[in-house]
């Protein structure tokens, strides 16, 4: 479970450091080496919930060998690719085969639950969140030592053993019936699945993203098609007889529907701290790439460090206030960094920084797995990850507005102020949810409800 979920990230990480290196050799410039990053962010916000309910559906284990086959596929196309268009091809087969990992490790957590009937956990959740932070530790780092020995195509051959691995296991350990419960019943299997539905969750998300990763009126038509999707979405799913997402019963969660609500604002200002922060300290800071990467290590740490510490604690609104009021005293501290202020400071910047990073994602991930109904955990795990992806767009897309042509001290200044915003805003959502408590685990008996 845990391989299967830090493909994504490994691949979201080691990418940071080998934009250059791939600019140099294939003659790309920043602006289209960039979509190396976007393919793989947009084709894992649409295809996490997609690959859910599939999981719903099928259970974990067909799922993760198909998907996880696809990852090493995607190795060898990015290995081999003659120029930029082939890579970023690769790059979207990434994003789709790393889709699985996650949703199905949830899944597996839920079947074994009720397998044994008894729901405890924690100790996994924290496993799953401890390894995932591990690794944006160690991705850079790793992708600059492959680029030192074998160049920057070592970075996409890395997935060929990686996935090779996984597969092996899951055929080896993942059981052959672990659904959730979600089994298609009667009609087409199409039906079952909502093909039409999909296709317009699809086309509203990409539009959406789309429009996120370049804000500027002249694409104010983006906007207009995911309006127009969004709302073809809605009538088709209240519609459906089997729903890819029961908008009826989702609605009626408030409590989940609060939980992707705070995810969307709490990964804003995670992400814009990643993108807008490291850009700064090289830029506005005057701090090597390598020395930039450095200073974001401590947050890390102290990140894996709390969700260890408070993994097993299946109280989230705690964790979510004391998340929020680090995520006010970090942007504070921002606010007072100029170019002459001490390495020191930025170095508690992100020390700060790596206590709601442990506890916030650790908090929302809990939650779900409590909120969610026990026959779609999969695909609900899958759209907490589309939440935080579409955060991470409206965080790049705020750096790149406040710094404009460069990342100086004013424009960093103005990212805090934005950033300060979101971290109160999800602390109020915090404090004033009244249905956010210590959750209780959800009945362990199959239901036969179809919505998230």
């Amino acid at each position: 479970m845990m391989l299967g979920s830090v493909l994504n990230p490994v691949n979201s990480t080691i990418i940071a450091v080998t934009l250059i290196p791939i600019g140099d050799a294939l003659g790309a410039p920043p602006s289209r080496t960039a979509w190396l990053v976007s393919a793989l962010y947009l084709a894992t916000a649409l295809g996490q919930p997609v690959m859910g309910r599939l999981i719903d559906i099928f259970g974990p284990r067909r799922l993760f060998l198909v998907s996880t086959s696809l990852v090493g596929v995607a190795g060898v196309v990015g290995t081999l690719a003659p120029n930029l268009g082939v890579l970023i091809a690769s790059r979207v087969l990434l994003g789709f085969g790393t889709c699985a990992g996650y949703p199905a490790a949830m899944a597996l957590v839920r079947s074994e639950a009720e397998r044994t009937g008894q729901d405890s956990p924690g100790g996994v959740l924290t496993a799953l969140a401890v390894a995932n932070q591990t690794i944006a530790v160690l991705g850079p780092l790793l992708g600059g030592l492959l680029i030192e020995l074998g160049g920057w195509r070592t970075t996409f051959a890395l997935n060929v053993p990686l996935a090779a691995v996984a597969v092996l296991l899951g055929l080896l350990r993942l059981p052959e019936k672990a659904g959730t419960g979600a089994s298609p019943q009667h009609g087409r299997l199409a039906a079952q699945l909502d093909l039409p539905g999909m296709a317009l969750f699809a086309a509203m998300l990409i539009s959406l993203l789309l429009f996120l990763m370049n804000l500027h009126l002249r694409d104010w038509y983006l906007l207009v098609i995911a309006a127009a999707a969004s709302a073809a979405f809605a009538l088709r799913e209240l519609r459906a007889p089997v729903p890819f997402i029961n908008l009826r019963v989702l609605g009626g969660n408030t409590p989940l529907l609060a939980t992707y609500g705070r995810a969307l604002v709490a990964y804003v200002v995670s992400y814009a701290f990643l993108y807008g922060f490291s850009q700064w300290t090289e830029e506005g800071f005057g701090l090597s790439p390598f020395h930039a990467g450095l200073v974001q290590i401590p947050m890390f740490l102290v990140a894996i460090g709390v969700s260890i510490v408070t993994g097993r604690r299946k109280g989230v609104r705690g964790k979510l206030v004391v998340g929020g009021l680090g995520q006010i005293a970090a942007c504070a501290v921002m606010l007072t960094l100029t170019g002459d202020s001490p390495v020191w400071t930025l170095v508690l910047v992100a020390l700060i920084f790596g206590l709601p990073q442990g506890l916030n994602s650790l908090a929302l991930q809990n939650s779900v797995y409590f909120q969610a109904d026990p026959e779609r955990i999969a695909s609900s795990a899958g759209l907490l990850r589309t939440f935080a992806y579409v955060g991470s767009m409206v965080a790049s897309s705020t750096a790149a507005a406040s710094f404009g042509q460069r990342a100086g001290t004013g424009g960093m200044h103005h990212l805090a102020w934005i950033m300060l915003g979101a971290g109160v805003l999800c602390l109020l959502l915090t404090v004033f949810d009244r249905t956010l408590g210590r959750p209780s685990p959800p009945r362990l008996t199959r239901t036969r409800s179809s919505g998230i």
